[in-house]
Protein backbone atom coordinates (compact mmCIF):
# COMPACT_ATOMS: atom_id res chain seq x y z
CA UNK A 1 0.00 0.00 0.00
CA UNK A 2 1.09 3.58 -0.96
CA UNK A 3 2.18 5.30 1.76
CA UNK A 4 -0.53 8.44 1.19
CA UNK A 5 -3.31 5.60 1.18
CA UNK A 6 -2.40 4.44 4.43
CA UNK A 7 -1.79 8.23 5.68
CA UNK A 8 -5.70 9.10 4.70
CA UNK A 9 -7.23 5.14 6.02
CA UNK A 10 -5.52 6.03 9.30
CA UNK A 11 -6.93 9.40 9.19
CA UNK A 12 -10.41 7.91 8.42
CA UNK A 13 -9.64 5.28 11.10
CA UNK A 14 -9.02 8.25 13.65
CA UNK A 15 -11.84 10.54 12.67
CA UNK A 16 -14.32 7.78 12.81
CA UNK A 17 -13.24 7.27 16.68
CA UNK A 18 -12.85 10.69 17.51
CA UNK A 19 -16.78 11.24 15.96
CA UNK A 20 -17.53 7.86 18.19
CA UNK A 21 -16.35 9.34 20.83
CA UNK A 22 -18.24 12.47 20.92
CA UNK A 23 -21.61 11.06 20.21
CA UNK A 24 -20.79 8.09 22.96
CA UNK A 25 -19.99 11.01 25.39
CA UNK A 26 -23.48 12.73 24.71
CA UNK A 27 -25.54 9.81 25.95
CA UNK A 28 -23.80 9.33 29.61
CA UNK A 29 -26.61 11.47 31.38
CA UNK A 30 -29.89 10.93 28.92
CA UNK A 31 -30.04 6.85 28.62
CA UNK A 32 -28.67 3.72 30.54
CA UNK A 33 -24.91 3.50 29.79
CA UNK A 34 -23.04 0.73 29.88
CA UNK A 35 -19.77 -0.83 29.08
CA UNK A 36 -18.42 -0.78 25.27
CA UNK A 37 -19.13 -4.45 25.49
CA UNK A 38 -22.52 -4.05 26.14
CA UNK A 39 -23.55 -1.42 23.80
CA UNK A 40 -22.17 -3.58 21.42
CA UNK A 41 -23.76 -6.95 22.53
CA UNK A 42 -26.69 -4.45 22.95
CA UNK A 43 -26.67 -2.99 19.46
CA UNK A 44 -26.33 -6.50 17.90
CA UNK A 45 -29.79 -8.43 19.93
CA UNK A 46 -31.76 -4.84 18.95
CA UNK A 47 -31.05 -5.06 15.33
CA UNK A 48 -31.38 -9.01 15.50
CA UNK A 49 -34.60 -9.62 18.20
CA UNK A 50 -34.77 -13.35 18.77
CA UNK A 51 -31.25 -14.23 18.09
CA UNK A 52 -29.11 -17.11 20.16
CA UNK A 53 -26.05 -16.26 22.30
CA UNK A 54 -23.57 -17.92 20.16
CA UNK A 55 -24.92 -15.80 17.18
CA UNK A 56 -24.71 -12.62 19.23
CA UNK A 57 -21.33 -13.56 20.43
CA UNK A 58 -19.66 -14.33 17.22
CA UNK A 59 -20.95 -11.11 15.51
CA UNK A 60 -19.52 -9.52 18.46
CA UNK A 61 -16.52 -10.91 18.38
CA UNK A 62 -16.73 -11.56 22.20
CA UNK A 63 -15.29 -14.66 23.54
CA UNK A 64 -18.21 -16.17 26.03
CA UNK A 65 -17.16 -14.98 29.61
CA UNK A 66 -16.86 -11.81 28.30
CA UNK A 67 -20.41 -11.88 26.24
CA UNK A 68 -21.76 -13.84 29.05
CA UNK A 69 -20.70 -11.39 31.51
CA UNK A 70 -22.05 -8.49 28.98
CA UNK A 71 -25.52 -9.87 28.74
CA UNK A 72 -25.78 -10.57 32.73
CA UNK A 73 -25.06 -6.87 32.96
CA UNK A 74 -27.63 -6.20 30.65
CA UNK A 75 -30.44 -8.24 32.13
CA UNK A 76 -29.52 -7.10 35.17
CA UNK A 77 -30.20 -3.69 34.55
CA UNK A 78 -33.43 -4.85 32.40
CA UNK A 79 -32.33 -4.03 28.80
CA UNK A 80 -32.17 -7.88 27.37
CA UNK A 81 -34.09 -10.68 28.35
CA UNK A 82 -33.79 -14.54 27.74
CA UNK A 83 -36.29 -16.90 26.46
CA UNK A 84 -36.32 -20.50 25.72
CA UNK A 85 -36.54 -21.45 21.80
CA UNK A 86 -40.09 -23.28 21.73
CA UNK A 87 -38.55 -25.61 18.98
CA UNK A 88 -35.87 -26.23 20.66
CA UNK A 89 -35.98 -25.78 24.63
CA UNK A 90 -32.18 -25.89 24.94
CA UNK A 91 -31.68 -23.15 22.64
CA UNK A 92 -32.01 -19.84 24.69
CA UNK A 93 -32.99 -16.60 22.36
CA UNK A 94 -32.32 -12.50 23.85
CA UNK A 95 -34.43 -9.90 23.19
CA UNK A 96 -34.38 -6.35 24.02
CA UNK A 97 -36.86 -5.06 26.77
CA UNK A 98 -39.13 -2.55 26.71
CA UNK A 99 -36.88 -0.61 28.73
CA UNK A 100 -34.19 -1.01 25.94
CA UNK A 101 -36.29 0.37 23.69
CA UNK A 102 -37.57 3.35 25.33
CA UNK A 103 -33.26 3.55 25.94
CA UNK A 104 -33.14 3.43 22.07
CA UNK A 105 -35.32 6.20 21.71
CA UNK A 106 -33.76 8.37 23.61
CA UNK A 107 -30.51 7.49 22.28
CA UNK A 108 -31.98 8.40 19.01
CA UNK A 109 -33.19 12.00 19.90
CA UNK A 110 -29.76 12.89 21.90
CA UNK A 111 -27.89 11.80 18.91
CA UNK A 112 -30.36 13.10 16.27
CA UNK A 113 -29.85 16.27 18.28
CA UNK A 114 -25.88 15.97 18.57
CA UNK A 115 -25.91 16.03 14.73
CA UNK A 116 -28.90 18.05 13.62
CA UNK A 117 -26.37 21.40 13.34
CA UNK A 118 -23.46 19.32 12.16
CA UNK A 119 -24.95 17.14 8.33
CA UNK A 120 -27.84 19.59 7.70
CA UNK A 121 -27.98 18.63 4.16
CA UNK A 122 -29.87 15.19 3.47
CA UNK A 123 -28.10 14.14 0.79
CA UNK A 124 -24.73 14.04 2.84
CA UNK A 125 -26.14 12.46 5.38
CA UNK A 126 -27.75 9.60 3.03
CA UNK A 127 -23.81 9.24 1.59
CA UNK A 128 -22.26 9.04 4.77
CA UNK A 129 -24.78 6.43 5.85
CA UNK A 130 -24.10 4.32 3.10
CA UNK A 131 -20.16 5.01 3.33
CA UNK A 132 -20.41 3.76 6.62
CA UNK A 133 -22.27 0.98 6.36
CA UNK A 134 -20.39 -0.23 3.15
CA UNK A 135 -17.25 -0.01 5.56
CA UNK A 136 -18.92 -2.04 8.33
CA UNK A 137 -20.36 -4.57 5.92
CA UNK A 138 -16.74 -5.27 4.64
CA UNK A 139 -14.80 -5.14 8.21
CA UNK A 140 -17.36 -7.76 9.72
CA UNK A 141 -17.17 -10.27 6.19
CA UNK A 142 -13.22 -9.81 6.65
CA UNK A 143 -13.42 -10.83 10.13
CA UNK A 144 -15.57 -13.92 8.88
CA UNK A 145 -12.60 -14.26 6.36
CA UNK A 146 -15.34 -13.22 3.36
CA UNK A 147 -12.71 -10.97 1.92
CA UNK A 148 -9.10 -11.16 1.66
Amino acid sequence: MKEDQTSKLFELADLILAVGRHIEASKQSEAESGTPLQGAVMRYIDRHPGTTAGEAAEATQLISSNFSRAIGGLEKVGLVRREFDPNDARRVRLYPTEKARKNLERLREVWSRLLEETMTDPDEIDETILTLRHIEARLVNRTHGEIR
